[in-house]
């Protein structure tokens, strides 16, 4: 399988970069080809500005980070996307990436049609969301509207194509313990990101 990672965190030193580096050991351990898009370290640029709304009905783009970013979706066969939540959704980089990325055009992310929205990205068979927050799991699920798998997992990627979705959340990061910390890493280095069985 052709793995993409879309990594959205400004913080070499965060738990969420602690987080890449154990999926991509996990995905060289187990000789899985892999990409990886640093969007800060890359620095993307999430702001929509005329000439790229002016663009994007003819599926174009001046950017090419743009260009490159959506080559690297259509050739992967799975996804892995790493984010912090922040106020209850994805942060502004991750948005503007979709914003910016999903090209609407036949054979680019997306068409839209009377009836609604066709994903093009039925290439990628598996979809991982990993999230962190400092707010604990059961508060993000029940008392913020669960958004981020609700809206963005089952419904925006959905809309693109993509299949197979899983979100994987680590929540009440700050009150979390050393030991709760590693063993999460633990599970992520060992997690089967490619079985079916999910």
């Amino acid at each position: 399988m052709n793995f993409l990672i879309i990594y959205c965190h400004p913080y070499e030193k965060s738990f969420n970069h602690a987080i890449l580096e154990s999926v991509k050991s996990n995905l060289a351990h187990k000789h899985k080809s892999f990409k990886v898009i640093d969007l800060y370290q890359e620095q993307f640029n999430p702001i929509y500005d005329k000439e790229e709304l002016r663009l994007f009905h003819t599926g174009k783009t001046h950017d090419p980070l743009v260009t490159k970013y959506l080559n690297y979706l259509r050739e992967a066969s799975a996804i892995i996307f790493i984010t912090p939540l922040w106020w209850n959704s994805i942060p502004a980089m991750l948005k503007g990436f979709i914003d910016k990325v999903m090209k609407e055009g036949k054979g680019l992310s997306h068409t839209v049609s009377k009836t609604g929205i066709h994903g093009e990205l039925t290439n990628i068979k598996h979809t991982y969301v990993l999230t962190t927050s400092t707010s604990p799991t059961f508060y993000v699920k029940l008392f913020l509207g669960n958004g981020i798998k609700r809206i963005f997992v089952n419904k925006t990627l959905k809309q693109l194509g993509m299949q197979h979705r899983h979100w994987i959340h680590f929540g009440g990061l700050t009150n979390s313990t050393q030991k709760q910390r590693i063993a999460y890493l633990t599970k992520i280095n060992h997690y089967n990101f490619s079985s079916r069985n999910h």
